[in-house]
């Protein structure tokens, strides 16, 4: 279950906190409920985000070597950090994705999404396949992010390639042989992140005015070239497959009867593309009736969270403006909330006002297709047709 959890978010059979055993002997704390989850994030002292990062296949000593080669740390910056240093951090990261600035980009956005759907659609109406993943979603986020923060010049491929690596290399079960490849691959790019740290100008020169070292510069970095446009370039793709099945929510847009922000939020709860995060206990407790030992692993399930009966009101069905539909935990909660929220919530947007009645008339012939992962989903494709002649 650990590592398809977003494939079983419907199963009845969970209780509120349930302890599973992982591929390597481990044993973790499953947190269901959307009550006991807003509870684990919204105590960073009970419940600390230190392993957060962890890789969930321990590292073999092949994989650290390569890694040491490459000078590669993760000190502890946003999503893993509970010391003084976090909220410092936090704010100078949260200024640069202001809401002002996020919204400042929303023209320049909706021009290039309306380009790559009258191209996409003349492709479609002539009766040819298109990927919406690979051609509308993937770099869409990273070129948002590269207009607010200053980042490395490296090539789009080579930055969605790293951090899809990374998050492979840290949160799926892996062979010896995958992880050092993949160690090889972020490495290098960590060398890159590494030098642009001591050098560049924007988000990396305010971290430095304020005192902090290159590693945490670097870590920075790191964490918002995989959170920052990874996981929304994700979302994108899984929105659209579960637009492309919602007729009806497609005619509520064209109508006005649905708005576009309800989609995004109903797409959030149901399609989150982070399905679970870590905590480790810092204390001896007790959540929702379970004991939790000091040390203990919890794995908070977000995508179930979102489901959750009490909250919502129709748990499984895509219902934009449902009471409990803007209660999910997509963004997570408390202190570690994720920081670009607006970013994520404007670029969806832009992205289902645009490109919505693409999926009119079309068939999937490609589904999006998840590997296994304890935290994202990862889609690899989503490849639509249109019959020529077919109404758009």
């Amino acid at each position: 279950m650990l590592f398809r959890s977003w494939a079983q978010v419907t199963d009845p059979a969970w209780p509120d906190v349930a302890r599973v055993p992982d591929h390597v002997g481990g044993t973790h704390l499953v947190v269901t409920r959307h009550a006991l989850v807003r509870q684990v994030l919204a105590d960073p002292v009970a419940y600390r985000p230190d392993n957060a990062l962890d890789a969930v296949t321990p590292m073999p000593v092949t994989a650290l070597r390569v890694l040491a080669g490459h000078r590669f740390r993760l000190p502890p910056t946003l999503a893993n950090n509970s010391g003084a240093s976090h909220p410092q951090i936090r704010a100078i990261v949260a200024d640069a994705l202001h809401p002002a600035r996020v919204a400042a980009q929303r023209p320049w956005l909706t021009a290039l999404v309306r380009d790559r759907v009258a191209r996409l659609g003349a492709a479609l109406d002539a009766g040819e396949p298109v990927d919406l993943y690979a051609e509308l979603a993937a770099d869409l986020p990273l070129l948002v992010l590269a207009r607010l923060v200053e980042l490395p010049d490296a090539p789009v491929g080579a930055v969605k390639e790293f951090a899809r690596a990374a998050l492979e290399l840290f949160w799926a079960p892996l062979d010896v042989d995958r992880q050092v490849t993949l160690a090889a691959e972020v490495g290098r790019f960590h060398r890159v992140l590494r030098d642009f740290a001591t050098t560049g100008g924007g988000l990396a020169a305010e971290l430095r005015a304020a005192g902090h070292p290159p590693d945490v510069v670097v870590g920075a970095l790191f964490f918002l070239l995989v959170a920052g446009q990874e996981t929304t370039s994700q979302f994108l793709t899984l929105l659209l497959h579960r637009l492309a099945g919602e007729p009806a929510v497609r005619a509520g847009l064209r109508t006005g009867e649905v708005a576009v922000a309800d989609v995004v939020e109903e797409g959030l709860r149901l399609k989150p593309p982070i399905v679970t995060w870590r905590r480790v206990a810092a204390t001896d407790s007790t959540l929702g009736g379970t004991a939790v030992p000091a040390g203990s692993s919890l794995v908070l399930w977000l995508g179930r969270a979102g489901r959750d009966p009490a909250v919502v009101q129709s748990p499984d069905e895509f219902r934009p403006g449902q009471r409990g539909s803007r209660r999910h935990l997509a963004f997570g909660a408390g202190a570690h909330r994720c920081v670009g929220d607006v970013l994520a919530r404007m670029e969806a947007a832009v992205v289902v006002a645009e490109a919505a009645p693409l999926l009119d008339g079309v068939r999937v012939v490609r589904p999006p297709w998840c590997p296994d992962n304890l935290t994202f989903r990862m889609p690899d494709a989503f490849v639509v047709r249109r019959s020529p002649g077919a109404p758009a």
